[in-house]
């Protein structure tokens, strides 16, 4: 084993080369040379009044930094403690802080690097991945942040787009970078705007001089484009867009990122911006988490579940830490998985800069990193401030996805080659039994697929018929592998049953060609109707048309969760009526059961391969690093190889000293081999060629079966969600209601009227009823009430004066508007002979009546229908001046 290096030894072999990368040139300390002879330099050896500094750095002849070098069994943290100590005590050439000459300090054991700004007692120590360069200490030293802090605290936020919690974000991000935080969380509802929010953080953070160079991260490169366009479409000043203020780059685009009615231009960030970044430019980059990781850590960082976001243009660059002064880290709750969440974290360190972390659903592993949440706004309080829709659940309950399936002796089945593609039919020798986790990967069942398609169809029709659209849905599928694709099938099978024709069902998923402008048809036009994906419009799409949200995909993650379900949160400026929106889940509702009682802090199960490879856990092995731990893990990952392997790769491994390759033994054998006969096992697990074989042994061929005559038992069930977040039957929750209304009618002045005093019925009351019944827990709103009875009792369009009556009293009628109005029309005309120019004033106030449910003398000189033919001076005219009266009558008829 390699003994560790000496300090001497450690700032000869290691740390000088740290800093001559930065571009620091090395000198030893000369009495001779004036200090203004230092231009880039770090002086060896520096004498302090409280001994020599092991590093001091000069630009321009004055001293901004000092290093303490330690050899690399010390932890250097600590050491920054004596870097303070050579401050205090260096030649006083300029200004000082609270006793401090030199401002920037080091400590380093050649791995890790500690900072601290001395300049504000608030500046923590931080770990920076390299030394900052000569130009960033003189960029550091001439910024006042301090000032701009108060710049930014001081600039009015009116920009006349934002809302309230939108100001309130902003405002709690600037106190804590006033505060001195770099680190921070902001969580923000899907739907709510968060790229909005973050594009006016933006400026106000440009504007105040916090900072110059802002990189925008976003982890797909249909979120770069969309967050172009909104950079490009943002005022932060009358009559002025964000890009004509500042520069905003992007990585480049391509053709099919953007509509055919848009305008193409990567405005692409040169190249001196990201390797040379000076104090005078002032920009946005917007990029790719996958770019950047490219440009960072080279080609073997990206990760992709589609691989359309890796550019191929992308190429590794020498970054230093201070390019950007704030990195915006949009959906920064990436990090499903380990690999995922190790890349995200190595490109966030490595710039110096403060990291404001924006994401919907924050777990641990994000709070954790970004270390606080200064601002929440959450999607129950987005749907109790109208901001948001709720959604009802539908419970598809399918055998299939509850139990599996079990094929019996002679069934007809496909057998798919997951290579070729090729299918042979045959029949079942013995019975086969599938585990849930094995559907759709290793066994379908058409008919499954075919009858909840169909059990979806029955509730798109009946919206279709009560709204007059088809509801734009949204189908999550297992996978979209080739040869085996359940995206593809359930494509095939929804334009046969939907039946519209193949562009009303787009399949829109990495492997679909062009598929963000296939989002962009989805979002914009009309067709298609349903589109099926897997992970591509899980997070940040934005679809304000989307009603149906279909689950027939077992997703695990909370926060993968919680992004599908987004998808349909958002209100539609083109649908004024879309009061909710429905979501499916296919698997009889354990997903949302599974899901109930999961906190935002929930932890995430890793669900892919670890970071680090087999040959480091080999290597931790050898080492002695952890020793226990490391053998369990190999031991987990040979017995996973033993698995999934090919007969040709027990040959391998036989090849290479495994006994008869039966590696699943091996791996039992492991810790005792360890144990006994270490040298020669660590040998065996150290030699290239075996790992070259457990790195790229050959796989076995995935099987894959299409069961032809397995039938599935398909049925569902709609509940409706209250505002607490408990979903009911509807005959359940019309209980609720009924016991609601009873035990509050002399508490609410509106139900008292319907109940007692219908003559006392107007427009005020039945807004007091709306908001009283909205407000409630339960949230009973008028579109709700009227799903939970037409679920329950056949009747379409339940008026809200009926649904009140009859849940005071079982004996009231449930009526429709029309109907109520048309009775109330009848009873107030009833022994009354009307002129013909009357007549055609009262059917202007039935229609009226028909929307509204009550009507006043103000409507006459405010709504369009009666202002056009005259108003109230015409209509009462028209009345012999006894309008108001007849109104009254009307009034205590519709409430009657």
């Amino acid at each position: 084993m390699t003994e560790p290096l000496s300090e001497w030894a450690t700032r000869k072999k290691i740390i000088n080369g740290m800093l001559q990368k930065c571009g620091w040139e090395i000198v030893p300390f000369d009495l001779a040379t004036p200090l203004s002879n230092y231009a880039r330099h770090a002086v060896e050896e520096f004498p302090t009044e409280n001994g020599p500094a092991d590093y001091a750095m000069f630009v321009d002849g004055r001293c901004l930094g000092v290093v303490e070098a330690k050899r690399q069994t010390v932890g250097p943290q600590s050491a920054v403690v004596q870097a303070e100590r050579y401050s205090r005590g260096m030649p006083a050439t300029g200004p000082t802080w609270r006793g401090f000459r030199v401002p920037f300090l080091y400590s380093t054991s050649g791995e890790l690097i500690w900072f601290r700004d001395i300049r504000h007692e608030l500046n923590q120590t931080r770990n920076v991945a390299e030394f900052h360069t000569p130009g960033a200490l003189a960029e550091l030293i001439n910024r006042d942040f301090e000032a701009a802090c108060g710049k930014a605290l001081a600039l009015p936020n009116d920009q006349e787009r934002l809302r309230k919690y939108q100001k309130e974000a902003n405002a709690a991000t600037e106190k804590a970078i006033s505060e001195h935080k770099r680190q921070m969380l902001i969580a923000m509802a899907t739907g709510t705007g968060k790229t909005f929010t973050m594009v006016n953080q933006s400026y106000r953070l440009l504007k105040s001089g916090i900072a110059n160079r802002i990189l925008f991260l976003v982890d797909r490169r249909a979120l770069a484009a969309q967050s172009v366009r909104a950079f490009a479409a943002f005022e932060p000043e009358p009559n002025q867009k964000f890009d004509k203020i500042y520069e905003v780059y992007s990585n480049r685009f391509q053709k099919g990122d953007f509509g055919e009615d848009e305008a193409f231009d990567s405005n692409v960030l040169p190249k001196g911006y990201l390797t040379d970044p000076k104090a005078k430019h002032a920009f946005v980059y917007i990029c790719t988490i996958q770019r950047m990781a490219v440009q960072i850590l080279g080609r073997q960082a990206v990760f992709s579940e589609d691989g359309d976001d890796i550019d191929e243009d992308a190429e590794q660059v020498d970054i230093p830490i201070h390019a950007f002064d704030v990195i915006i880290a949009d959906e920064c709750h990436r990090g499903y998985t380990s690999s995922e969440q190790s890349v995200w974290r190595d490109v966030l360190n490595h710039f110096d800069a403060i990291r404001i972390g924006l994401t919907a659903t924050p777990a641990k592993h994000t709070t954790a990193y970004f270390s606080e949440v200064v601002f929440r706004y959450s999607t129950e309080q987005a749907v109790r401030d109208g901001h948001l829709l709720d959604f009802d659940l539908v419970k598809i309950r399918s055998d299939v996805r509850i139990n599996g399936m079990f094929l019996q002796t002679g069934d007809a089945v496909e057998h798919i080659d997951t290579k070729t593609g090729a299918v042979e039919l045959d029949a079942l020798e013995d019975e086969r039994e599938f585990v849930l986790t094995e559907i759709e990967r290793k066994v379908t069942s058409p008919d499954s697929n075919r009858q909840i398609l169909l059990e979806l169809k029955k509730y798109a029709d009946a919206h279709e018929e009560r709204y007059g659209r088809f509801p734009k849905t949204l189908i999550f599928a297992a996978n979209d592998l080739p040869h085996t694709s359940h995206a593809d099938q359930l494509q095939e099978l929804a334009v046969e049953i939907f039946g519209r024709g193949e562009s009303f069902v787009r399949k829109i998923t990495g492997r679909a060609d062009r598929p963000l402008q296939l989002i962009r048809e989805f979002r914009n036009r009309p067709h298609p109707g349903i589109a099926i994906t897997v992970d591509l419009l899980s997070t940040g799409v934005d679809i304000p048309d989307l009603e149906f949200v279909v689950f027939l995909r077992s997703v695990k993650s909370r926060i993968l969760f919680v992004q599908m379900l987004g998808r349909g949160t958002r209100k539609s400026p083109d649908l004024p009526d879309k009061s909710h929106f429905t979501v499916f889940d296919c698997f009889d509702g354990t997903l949302f059961q599974y899901f109930k009682d999961a906190t935002e802090e929930t932890s995430e199960v890793s669900l892919d391969k670890p970071s680090r490879s087999i040959e480091d856990v080999i290597e931790d092995i050898w080492s002695n690093k952890d020793r226990e731990y490391n053998v369990r893990c190999l031991v987990k990952r040979l017995q996973r190889i033993d698995k999934e392997m090919s007969p040709e790769a027990r040959e391998q491994f036989a090849a290479q000293g495994i006994p008869d390759g039966d590696v699943a033994n091996f791996a039992t054998q492991l810790p005792q081999l360890l144990t006994g006969h270490f040298m020669p096992t660590m040998q065996l697990l150290r030699k290239p060629e075996f790992q070259a074989v457990v790195k790229d042994h050959p796989r076995r061929t995935r099987t894959f079966l299409r069961a032809l005559d397995h039938e599935d038992s398909v049925s569902s069930e709609y509940l409706i969600r209250d505002g607490k977040g408990n979903h009911h039957k509807p005959e359940d929750y019309l209980d609720i209601f009924a016991r609601f209304v009873r035990e509050n009618t002399a508490q609410i002045e509106a139900v008292k009227i319907l109940m007692e005093r219908p003559a006392d019925w107007s427009t005020e009351a039945l807004k007091e009823l709306k908001q009283k019944l909205t407000a409630a827990p339960e949230r009973f709103t008028v579109e709700v009430l009227q799903k939970a009875h037409e679920m329950r009792y056949r009747k379409s369009l339940v008026d809200i004066i009926s649904m009140v009556k009859h849940a005071a009293a079982d004996q009231n009628p449930l009526w429709t508007a029309q109907e109520r109005v048309d009775a109330a029309i009848i009873r107030v005309s009833t022994g009354r002979i009307f002129t013909l120019e009357q007549q055609q004033w009262l059917d202007r106030i039935r229609q009226h009546l028909i929307v509204n449910l009550s009507i006043d003398k103000d409507d006459f000189d405010y709504i369009p229908t009666f202002e056009g033919a005259g108003g109230w001076g015409k209509a009462n005219k028209v009345f012999e001046g006894k309008l108001e009266d007849l109104l009254r009558d009307i009034n205590k008829a519709v409430a009657a």
